[in-house]
């Protein structure tokens, strides 16, 4: 190989060293919406992920990818997302496999919010149970600084639509101190963050969704 050849190949490896990982840290975060088996419709809200990182983007300075991947719970493709949302209003079903790629995702620094669009819960516990056998869930108290920033609210989540007469409640899984999953039963967040033709809420209920959704954003960012 001739000097100047090999000159030349120092010279690309030296500037693809230097170059590739600042072109990476410059690419904005994203976030995914988890696939499930069981009859749910895991894919119920599809406008709400798009809109939420938007708000969150314009509002409290964040820099997520809006687009929105979709990923399996099985999936090794998982641990490219800090964070991944649930939601529907069907059977959710985890096999052995995917409880167990979930719980290494989780413990590697991965968070879980599911968001109950209605009838989902009993299905949540019971799978969840399958991911950390070991743990309860906690009801987060009106006092959790999920509820204090950047969006104080006092009474805990915010109710965006009526199902059961039931209060808002928000269920979280601790592992070793540091919350993994989020559970928002009874409120309905993701079809407040929906477009606002689809459910036609108000734009003072949706705003609501959408800051609550920012608070979520901010303390899986944070914590």
């Amino acid at each position: 190989m001739s000097f100047n050849v090999l000159f030349r190949l120092r010279v690309f490896v030296l500037l693809f060293v230097m170059l590739v990982p600042k072109f990476l840290c410059a690419q904005p975060t994203s976030i995914a919406l988890l696939k499930y088996r069981g009859g749910g419709d895991w894919y119920a809200n599809p406008t709400s992920l798009p809109n939420l990182v938007k708000f969150c983007n314009q509002e409290i300075n964040t820099e997520l990818n809006t687009n929105i991947a979709t990923v399996d719970v099985g999936s090794p493709d998982i641990f490219n997302y800090p964070f991944i949302h649930a939601t529907g209003h069907g059977n959710i079903t985890f096999s052995d496999a995917e409880a167990a790629n979930l719980r290494k995702y989780l413990l590697a620094g991965g968070f879980l919010h599911i968001d109950d669009n209605y009838g989902i819960k009993d299905f949540v516990m019971r799978e969840m149970k399958k991911v950390f056998p070991e743990l309860d869930w906690t009801e987060l108290p009106y006092s959790h600084p999920i509820f204090e920033k950047p969006y104080s609210f006092p009474d805990g989540l915010p109710k965006i639509h009526e199902h059961d007469m039931k209060a808002p409640q928000a269920f979280a899984l601790f592992y070793e101190g540091r919350m993994v999953c989020l559970f928002t039963y009874e409120c309905d967040l993701g079809d407040g963050w929906e477009d606002q033709r689809v459910h036609k809420d108000s734009d003072e209920v949706r705003l609501k969704a959408l800051k609550m959704g920012a608070n979520i954003i901010e303390y899986v960012f944070s914590y």
